[in-house]
Formats: structure tokens, C-alpha cells, sequence
């Protein structure tokens, strides 16, 4: 076991999984020479040649689509958009070309393609820099949508969406990148997409979250346990789409009382599938009604530090008092 940051898991695994395949192509905007924008690649120009670490224009569509023709003819793309919200041009390729790729083909085609994106607030980075696109894409059948909260499960997600046969997503928080840190085992070891993680275990109340949210609500719920002496089930999805409802549902089963937390805009969000889902599946198990707490349902990530901090809400302190009032419920 090592301790690394979010960061080095996902530089560390992408490096050895390169060193060990061949087909592996990294590509995208930055990648080269300067290392990339977060230095993902620095010095990997000269350990794998020009013909493996390419540095693409600034045209995103094109990026995605020359990944696909790869992917189509043996390669392994590993296409990195700079920051997810740069990603939007690339749209018409992801969900019309590679997401669709195996049902068009009635299966005779696959297209084994990872797409990283650093996403989400709370680095100053405004209105093109912090966007969270997680519930744009995990719309989409044929597209798997991942989002790790710890350097483990970045490390072994990565893996695992590499050996996938079809286009994932790989949204890495950025946030999470330099300040979470935990162990990493050693060797290749796979997590599995799909699968959600207990994160916490409780008895009283389950908080269902992802991404850099979800230290958020492992923190109050640490506190509410301190403080009130009231035991918190925190999940982390881990798997946008696919969704383990299975881990969702066995563990609001068990406590009676659901909330669901994330930092994309409240409305039509991932947070909001995952509600849907209990609300079908477990309203006859339910002691309270489901709370959802989401963003604000404004344009963009402000970049004054004040209404930075205000969107990037639900902070450790309002998730504290929701969780507080739903275990009273």
C-alpha cells in the first residue's frame, strides 16, 4: 500500500498501463510537451514517443473523432479533454458515433475508448473551468459514466475502463485531485464499474453520493455521530451509468431514510435518477421523505470567491443540519 493523491493514482496507473500495452494512445490538448494542464504526462513525450503522446488542436470534435477511428482499428485511445467543460463540441461524436457504435453495428463493432475529463468547482476557475457534465452523458445508453472519489478507486476504475470494450467517460474531480489522499494497493488491481462502495457504515439514515461531494457528507456524518450520536450509511457511486441500485436500495432498505447529495445543478441532475429509483423501488420501506440537495439551478460557476463558495453548496455544514432534521424525522 502507498499514499498518493488523486492525482498521482491516476498518472501512476495510466503510466504503467501504457508501459504494458502497446495499443495504448494517450492524446489531447497540452499533453506533450507540457506535461498536460493538471502534468499528468510530463516526460512521457520522451519515455513513449510522439507516436503514443500526441498534441492535438484545439478542436475537441476532431480529438474525439480521430479516438473513435483509433479505437475502430485496434488502438486503445486514452483522449483527454483539457477541462470537461471544453468537452461540449465533442457531443455529436460521443453520443452519436461512440456510444452508438455497438447497437449500429448489431454488434460487429465495438469502440474501446476512455475519455478523461477533469470536472467540478471550488478551484476559482469560473464559467469554463468548473462545470460538472456527469447527467448530460449518463443519459446516454452505450456510454459508461464514471466519477472516483479516492485515489483506489481512480487507480482501479481507470484499469478497468481501459479493458472495457466500449467508450467510457472518466470524470475526475478536480477538487479531489491534490486534496484527497489515501492508500493504494500495489499491483494492477481492477475495480469493478458498476458497483457501488459503502463508504461508511450505518444504521439510522443513508447518504448516497459521489465525486468530491461525497467528503462532504463523510465529514458531517462524522460529526452528527460525535455530536447526536446518529449513525450515518454513506455510499459512493462510484458508476454514474451503469448505476448500482442494488447497493443503493439494500442499504435505504435497511435504515428507512434516504438523501441524496451532489454538487451538479438540483435539477434533472444524477442526484435526481438516483431519488426516482428509491422513491420506485423502497417507498414502502421509507420512514421520511427522500432529500435531495443539488446546486443551484444557475447558469455557471461564478468566479467571485464569494459566490464561488455559495454554489458550491450543499457544504459540510448545511448537509449537517439536513442530515440532523432527517434523522429527527
Amino acid at each position: 500500500m502507498v499514499l498518493k493523491n488523486v492525482v498521482t493514482a491516476v498518472r501512476d496507473a495510466l503510466h504503467d498501463e501504457m508501459a504494458s500495452d502497446e495499443r495504448i494512445v494517450f492524446m489531447g490538448e497540452d499533453v506533450g510537451a507540457r506535461g498536460g494542464v493538471f502534468r499528468i504526462s510530463v516526460g512521457w513525450l520522451e519515455e513513449f514517443g510522439d507516436r503514443r503522446v500526441i498534441d492535438t488542436p484545439l478542436a475537441e470534435s476532431g480529438l474525439i473523432g480521430v479516438a473513435i477511428g483509433m479505437a475502430l482499428n485496434g488502438l486503445l485511445p486514452v483522449a483527454e479533454i483539457e477541462f470537461a467543460d471544453f468537452i461540449h463540441p465533442a457531443f455529436d461524436q460521443i453520443v452519436s458515433e461512440a456510444a452508438r457504435m455497438r447497437y449500429r453495428s448489431n454488434g460487429d463493432f465495438s469502440c474501446p475508448l476512455v475519455i478523461r475529463a477533469p470536472c467540478g468547482g471550488g478551484v476559482h476557475g469560473a464559467l469554463y473551468h468548473s462545470q460538472n457534465i456527469e447527467a448530460f452523458y449518463g443519459h446516454v445508453p452505450g456510454l459508461k459514466v464514471l466519477m472516483p472519489s479516492t485515489p483506489q478507486d481512480a487507480a482501479g476504475l481507470l484499469r478497468s475502463a481501459l479493458r472495457d470494450p466500449d467508450p467510457v467517460l472518466f470524470l475526475e474531480h478536480k477538487k479531489t485531485y491534490r486534496a484527497v489522499t489515501g492508500e493504494v494497493p500495489d499491483g494492477a488491481y481492477l475495480t469493478p464499474i458498476g458497483v457501488a462502495d459503502v463508504k461508511r457504515r450505518g444504521e439510522d439514515l443513508t447518504v448516497v453520493s459521489y465525486g468530491y461531494s461525497l467528503h462532504l457528507c463523510l465529514e458531517a456524518a462524522d460529526r452528527l455521530a460525535e455530536d447526536e450520536g446518529v449513525s450515518t450509511e454513506v455510499i459512493d457511486v462510484r458508476s454514474i451509468n451503469p448505476l448500482d441500485t442494488g447497493t443503493i436500495l439494500d442499504s435505504v432498505r435497511k435504515t428507512g431514510k434516504a438523501m441524496v447529495v451532489y454538487e451538479d445543478n438540483r435539477t434533472y441532475g444524477a442526484g435526481a435518477e438516483i431519488a426516482a429509483t428509491i422513491a420506485e423501488e423502497a417507498m414502502f420501506d421509507m420512514d421520511a421523505p427522500i432529500v435531495r440537495l443539488g446546486g443551484p439551478d444557475v447558469p455557471a460557476m461564478p468566479f467571485a470567491e464569494a459566490l464561488e463558495h455559495a454554489f458550491m453548496e450543499p457544504e459540510p455544514d448545511q448537509i449537517y443540519r439536513e442530515m440532523l432534521e432527517l434523522s429527527r424525522f
